[in-house]
C-alpha cells in the first residue's frame, strides 16, 4: 500500500505538470523503496505501455497523429527497445543507476531548450522528405536510438522523440505531442516484454504503480490550468533532473 500511495502522489503532481513520470518513478521505486533496478525499469515501462495507449487513442481522435511517421518510429524504436531490456537485464544496479541518472539529466536539458530558449540554433535543422533511401535510413536510426534508450533506461525517451519529430521530420508542434505518444507505445510494450521474458517484472508492482499513477494523472490534471506557465515550465524541467541526479548520487 505503501507504494500505490507513493504512486498515486507521484501521479497527481505529475499530472498537474504535465510531464512524463517514467525518471521519476524509476527514482522512487530503486531509491525509495529499495527496488531491484531492472525491476524497477520494467515496471516503469509496463506501466507507460498503457497510459501511452490511452493518450494516442484520444490524440488519434483528434487528429494530433502523423501516424505514418509515429508508427515507423515506433515499429524501429520497438526493436531497439527489446534490445535494450536485453542489455539493461545484463548490467549491474551499480551501473544502471547512474547511466539512468545520466540519460534523466540530459532529457531535463532538452526539455530546458525546447521550453525556456525555442530559437536556439539547435532547433533550426529540419529535414523535409517522406520518401526514399535517405527519409528511411534516418527513420531507422533515430528510431532504434529513441527504442534502445527507452528500454535500457526504462524511460519513455519522450524529450528524445520530441526532438526527433520537431527538429528533424518538422512535425507541427501540436502533433508532435500526439505522435510522441503513439512511438511510445511500442516502444514500451517491447521493452517491458524484455524485461519479462529476463524475469524483471513484478505483476504485483506493476498493478500498484499503474493503479496509483492512473488515479492521481486523472486528479492532477484537474488543477494544471490554475498554475502559471513558469510554474509549469519548471517542473516539467525539474523533475527529470532531479529523478536524474538522485539516482547519480544514490549507492
Amino acid at each position: 500500500m505503501l507504494v500505490f500511495a507513493a504512486m498515486l502522489l507521484l501521479g497527481i503532481l505529475l499530472g498537474f505538470v504535465g510531464a512524463g513520470g517514467a525518471g521519476v518513478m524509476i527514482t522512487m521505486l530503486s531509491v525509495g523503496f529499495d527496488i531491484p533496478m531492472q525491476v524497477a525499469l520494467g515496471t516503469s515501462l509496463a506501466a507507460m505501455a498503457f497510459t501511452s495507449l490511452s493518450g494516442s487513442i484520444s490524440h488519434f481522435r483528434e487528429g494530433n497523429v502523423n501516424r505514418r511517421l509515429g508508427l515507423l518510429l515506433g515499429a524501429f524504436g520497438a526493436a531497439g527497445a527489446f534490445c535494450g531490456a536485453h542489455i539493461s537485464s545484463g548490467l549491474a544496479s551499480a551501473t544502471l543507476k547512474p547511466l539512468t541518472g545520466v540519460v534523466l539529466m540530459l532529457s531535463a536539458f532538452l526539455i530546458y531548450l525546447r521550453v525556456f530558449h525555442p530559437a536556439n540554433p539547435l532547433f533550426s535543422f529540419r529535414f523535409t522528405s517522406t520518401r526514399g533511401v535517405k527519409f528511411w535510413l534516418l527513420t531507422g536510426m533515430v528510431g532504434v536510438f529513441n527504442g534502445l534508450v527507452s528500454g535500457a533506461c526504462g524511460v519513455g525517451a519522450t524529450p528524445f522523440i520530441q526532438m526527433t519529430l520537431l527538429i528533424i521530420f518538422n512535425v507541427p508542434l501540436y502533433q508532435t505531442v500526439g505522435t510522441t505518444m503513439l512511438v511510445i507505445l511500442p516502444i514500451a510494450a517491447f521493452g517491458s516484454l524484455g524485461f519479462l521474458a529476463a524475469g524483471h517484472l513484478d505483476l504485483v508492482l506493476f498493478l500498484q504503480v499503474l493503479a496509483g499513477q492512473v488515479i492521481g494523472a486523472y486528479v492532477g490534471a484537474k488543477f494544471t490550468r490554475m498554475a502559471p506557465q513558469l510554474l509549469l515550465k519548471g517542473c516539467m524541467v525539474a523533475l527529470p533532473g532531479l529523478g536524474g541526479l538522485i539516482l547519480l548520487l544514490a549507492r
